[in-house]
């Protein structure tokens, strides 16, 4: 998995503790190692992990080595973001993009931080 520095990994093991039941919105990359857009994505969310640490919580799963939850939550493209908040989906995004894009298609989830 190409792991973005700063940013948790979680597993089919524990995506429901650490994602689910988390008190802050989540942002989840699905992802995998052979995913090109993926490596661009990694400083992306890296900084946002990092600036944004209060607001949103970021990890990523490896969807080889994680194929139950990819599965659960139909992800068939790398990257998926997904947002999660109180336990369920509430935003889905397909491919990398730049931070700034990014940044403004989470801007509503912030607002109900």
């Amino acid at each position: 998995m190409i792991h973005a520095e700063g940013v948790a990994e979680v597993t089919d093991a524990n995506f429901d503790g650490e994602v689910l039941a988390a008190e802050l919105p989540v942002l989840v990359e699905f992802t995998a190692d052979w995913c090109g857009p993926c490596r661009q994505l990694a400083p992306v969310l890296s900084a946002i992990a990092a600036e944004e640490a209060g607001r949103i919580k970021v990890v990523q799963i490896d969807v080889d080595a994680n194929p139950g939850i990819t599965s659960r939550y139909a992800v068939l493209s790398m990257p998926t973001l997904m947002v999660f908040r109180s336990g369920e989906p509430v935003k889905s995004m397909v491919g990398a993009r730049p931070k700034r894009r990014l940044l403004q298609e989470l801007e509503d989830v912030f607002e109900t931080v």
